[in-house]
């Protein structure tokens, strides 16, 4: 109580307990519960929700009451505390040797990944996820990774591999883990048996909506450490931290969370399959040229929802009456979907119109049970609709009948006693009763029985009154008990389809991105990249993606490009301030970026030779907290470079030399341009931009500058 007083800003108060004892106490309003509940998490909070779990009457004293689950920030639920856009990831991380096993999921989306990879790369595979919540053992020693997100320790048992593989087994009732593709990790059998532990303490009804397991790896695509998300302004803005003005608010033009989750996923991951790659382009460049199914298709996603969280709050048994209707409204939508994209017939989407199947089951029993405008809440009645319920539809009719004599009841009093200012009332305290003024109290009849006196009259009822209020009460009581049970039972039923539900959503998602790429495509006339296994970059008329968009007196100058292990593997770039060197550079990066999330690109022209990874060394920063001046940030970015690059890695560097003085920056630059072009195993596609006009020498003497 005095924390949440402190916290939360509210009154401490206090109740005697006997004795002299006195037992603090703060309360909030329970309707208000989620704006308080995002205050307390965002200050590192974990809540307990203690819910009644008997109803009164069933048990003798005391009503029982339970913790139903932990809001954690990894197990967040509430819609109004999360960012539709963006998964809300609770991350298991256990460190092995030189090998770290990571396992995430988001309860809300039911998605559950894992995997073990070197330990150099759990950095940016966490900054891949962002976490919002990390668990690992009390003994780990987690010092060397730079995490942002709060920790919480469990004990080590839980993390032993026969614990978390038993853990997976009884939760997917399973005898091997070979299905899930993971059986001889045990780093990532660990991390993720861990997960499912936790979750299991957490939340009383948060499992059941974990039915997959998909063990991943990062070698399928490019790895993007913190510098290059941050230099190439993917995600948000590196001065403001804003999402305008990053790329992903020039290329995300989907209606529905889903999709947005999804493009959001494809950017932290670019593809090195070719294969994938290539679908994806296939599938923009059908609704590219069918502009009617596009804006159609466009136009049907604005009305569906977020199929991934409302189908798992109903399967929780947290979903709300409106909910439900939302989660119907959005399922109608497939069949109109299908028929826009049925009527172009081309092979390029048919795995998603395979995938689009309709739900009309579900469609059916919601439409049945369910009003059209629900109230917010149960218990406040008109939820179920009238026909599907036999018992309701009575309780609701003796109710309704019950209250039509009560109003005729008071015209007939009225002319019986001649009182013209009677009326019949009801308060929680006393029920239903006659109310007659004081001047009129000598007209009251023999049979009216007093019940309160007030200070301008006095309060009656009669036997008939009460017998009457008994039903009404009766039946409203009766009315929410069944309605509830009622809205309980549709929700299990749709429940059982949640798997064919979230199948579809994966589609859906799908169909808004390849829209919204297209439509970007479009509109800042994009062009297909040609993807290769060659070794050569060739865009020809580039634009950085991001500029282009925010030019308003002034078009943009497009630029060409070509790189080659051959013959142009590093380009030295000079000029004066203000001439655009680092927007060539970033522009670049960007169009390789989007190649490699299957998207089309802002050129006339580009052949991209598939690259597995892209370093940046853009602008000066220090890290004071760490005790590294803008010199030592900048030698510790490059060198990270020089130890991981290959000649399949794309690297651009914008002034590497400048945090110290000029003869020494000069002779940096050179050595790290110069170790790029001759070290074998290195030899990585290059741009270097540079103020030192003596770099340009290189390409006197070095065959590939």
């Amino acid at each position: 109580a005095k924390i949440a007083s402190r916290e939360l800003e509210i009154v401490l108060t206090s109740r005697e307990m006997g004795k002299g004892n006195k037992v603090p106490l703060a309360g909030i309003p329970y309707h208000a519960l989620d704006n308080y509940l995002a205050r307390l998490i965002n200050r590192g909070y974990k809540v307990a929700i203690c819910e009644q779990v008997t109803k009164p009457g069933e048990t003798r004293g005391l009503v029982e009451r339970e913790v139903v689950r932990l809001v954690t920030p990894g197990t967040v639920v509430e819609p109004s505390l999360l960012d539709s856009k963006k998964n809300n990831y609770l991350t298991g991380l256990v460190l092995g040797e030189g090998a770290v096993g990571l396992a995430y999921v988001d309860i809300t989306t039911s998605e559950f990944g894992t995997t073990e990879l070197p330990l150099e790369r759990a950095g940016t595979e966490l900054e891949r996820l962002k976490p919002s919540e990390i668990i690992a053992a009390k003994g780990a020693e987690l010092s060397g990774l730079e995490l942002v997100a709060p920790v919480t320790r469990l004990e080590d048992y839980w993390f032993e591999l026969e614990i978390a593989r038993q853990t997976l087994l009884d939760h997917f009732g399973v005898a091997t883990l070979d299905g899930y593709g993971c059986a001889h990790l045990p780093l990532a059998i660990r991390a993720a048996g861990a997960v499912i532990h936790y979750i299991q303490e957490t939340q009383k009804g948060g499992l059941g909506q974990i039915a997959h397991l998909s063990t991943y790896t990062t070698d399928s695509f490019i790895a993007l450490d913190v510098q290059t998300q941050r230099n190439l302004e993917l995600f948000q803005t590196s001065r403001t931290g804003v999402i305008e003005g990053s790329l992903l608010s020039i290329i995300d033009l989907t209606k529905t969370a889903i999709g947005g989750r999804l493009l959001k996923r494809w950017l932290g991951q670019p593809l090195l399959d070719i294969t994938e790659l290539t679908r994806r382009q296939d599938a923009i460049s059908w609704f590219i040229d069918n502009t009617l199914a596009r804006n159609q298709t466009i136009a049907l996603m604005g009305e569906v929802a977020d199929l991934e969280r409302l189908i798992n709050r109903v399967r929780s048994n947290i979903a709300i009456p409106r909910e439900l209707v939302t989660l119907r409204r959005s399922l109608e939508v497939i069949p109109k979907l299908r028929e826009k994209l049925e009527s172009v017939s081309n092979s390029q989407i048919d795995w998603l119109k395979d995938e689009l199947k309709p739900r009309q089951d579900v469609v059916d029993l919601i439409a049945e049970a369910i009003v059209d405008e629900p109230s917010s809440s149960l218990g406040e009645g008109g939820v179920i609709r009238q026909g599907f319920s036999e018992e309701l539809d009575s309780l609701r009719l003796t109710s309704k009948n019950a209250k039509q004599y009560l109003a005729n009841l008071e015209r007939q009093e009225r002319g019986r006693t001649g009182i013209k200012s009677l009326k019949i009332g009801f308060n929680n305290v006393f029920g239903y009763y006659i109310e007659v003024s004081k001047s009129n109290l000598s007209q009251v009849p023999q049979d009216y029985i007093r019940k309160q006196t007030l200070v301008g009259g006095e309060r009656f009822f009669t036997p008939e009154l009460k017998e009457y209020e008994s039903l009404i009460l009766n039946a409203r009581d009766k009315i929410t008990e069944l309605e509830t049970t009622l809205f309980q039972r549709v929700c299990r039923q749709v429940a059982t389809a949640s798997e064919r539900i979230l199948a579809v959503a994966n589609a859906l998602a799908h169909i808004d991105v390849f829209s919204s790429l297209a439509e970007v495509a479009v509109r800042d006339n994009y062009t297909r990249p040609e993807l290769t296994t060659g070794n050569e970059i060739s865009i020809k008329q580039g634009r950085h993606p991001v500029v282009e968009r925010t030019l308003i007196e002034s078009s943009f100058v497009p630029n060409d490009v070509f790189l080659s292990n051959d013959d142009a593997q590093l380009i030295v770039l000079t000029g004066p301030n203000m001439s655009g060197k680092s927007t060539y550079l970033r522009q670049v990066a960007l169009i390789v970026l989007l190649t490699q999330i299957g998207s089309f690109v802002p050129a006339e022209a580009a052949t991209i030779g598939v690259v597995d990874r892209i370093f940046t060394r853009i602008g000066a920063g220090e890290d004071i907290a760490a005790g590294q001046s803008t010199f030592m940030v900048e030698m510790i970015e490059t060198a990270n470079i020089l130890n991981n690059a290959t000649p399949r890695s794309l690297i651009i560097l914008d002034e590497i030399g400048r945090g110290t003085s000029t003869y020494d920056g000069l002779s940096i630059a050179r050595a790290v341009a110069e170790y790029i072009h001759n070290y074998p195993r290195l030899g990585a596609k290059t741009l270097f931009a540079t103020h030192y006009h003596e770099m340009v020498e290189l390409a006197s003497y070095l065959p590939r500058v």
